[in-house]
C-alpha cells in the first residue's frame, strides 16, 4: 500500500534536543526582535522564522549567524538517531519500501547533521531540504520533490510522518494516504491530534508495524 514515507527530521527522525530552536530565538533576540512566538515556527523554514519575527524581508546576516549558533550548539551537543529509528528505516527499506527526509533546514545545516548522523550513504533514498522547493512547510512542496526523486508517482502510496502541525498540515496538502503524527517532539498529542491525520504514533519506530 505505500512505496514511499516521507519523515521529517529534527523531533522526527533525529534528537536534536530543541537546539534549532534555541539558535532560532537566540539570533532573533540578537537582532533586537522578540522571540516569544517561536513555538509557532516549528517545521518552518527557518530563514521565513527569522524574517517573519524581526519584520523584514532580508535578512542575510541574521541567518549567517543563526547557522554559526546552531552548529556551536550541535558540536557542544552532537544530534542522534532518535530511539528505534535506524532499525526502522532499515526494515522499510529491506521491504521495499523508499524512505525519504524533509526538512525547515537548508542543505548546509543538513548536509553537517547527515554527517555527524553517519547518514550519508546506504541508509536513505532521498533528502529535500527547504531551499530545494520554492516554499516550506505547510505547502507540500517537499513532499513532491521527495516523491520525484524517488521515482514515485502515486501520492496514494506515501505516507508522511512528523512532530508538528505544520508536518500535517503538508501531508494533508500534499494528499498523502497516510498522515501521522508522532510524539517524539515538544508538541503534545492533543496539539497534534486538532489537525486532520490518520494516525498518532509514539515515534517513527512504530511505522514498520502499522503498514504491517
Amino acid at each position: 500500500m505505500v512505496d514511499l514515507v516521507v519523515l521529517d527530521i529534527a523531533g522526527t527522525t533525529v534528537q536534536e534536543h530543541g537546539l534549532v530552536y534555541r539558535a532560532l530565538a537566540d539570533t532573533v533576540i540578537a537582532a533586537g526582535g522578540s522571540a516569544r512566538d517561536v513555538g509557532r515556527w516549528m517545521g518552518a523554514d527557518k530563514y521565513e522564522a527569522i524574517s517573519s519575527m524581526l519584520g523584514r524581508s532580508e535578512v542575510d546576516a541574521e541567518f549567517a549567524d543563526f547557522h554559526d549558533r546552531l552548529a556551536k550548539l550541535y558540536a557542544e551537543t552532537p544530534p542522534a538517531p532518535l530511539p528505534g529509528v535506524p532499525e526502522a528505516l532499515a526494515h522499510l527499506r529491506s521491504n521495499g519500501v523508499k524512505v525519504a527526509l524533509t526538512t525547515g533546514f537548508d542543505r548546509p545545516i543538513v548536509d553537517g547533521l547527515l554527517d555527524v548522523l553517519g547518514w550519508r550513504e546506504g541508509v536513505l533514498d532521498a533528502v529535500v531540504c527547504v531551499d530545494d522547493v520554492p516554499a516550506g512547510r505547510p505547502a507540500p512542496y517537499m513532499i513532491f520533490k521527495a516523491m520525484e526523486r524517488t521515482g514515485v508517482q502515486d501520492v496514494r502510496r506515501v505516507l508522511t510522518a512528523g512532530d508538528t502541525v505544520r508536518d500535517l498540515d503538508a501531508g494533508n496538502n500534499a494528499g498523502a494516504r497516510y498522515v501521522v503524527g508522532v510524539l517524539t517532539g515538544s508538541q503534545t498529542a492533543e496539539e497534534l491530534g486538532a489537525v486532520r491525520h490518520t494516525h498518532l504514533l509514539k515515534g517513527v519506530a512504530e511505522i514498520p508495524t502499522l503498514l504491517a
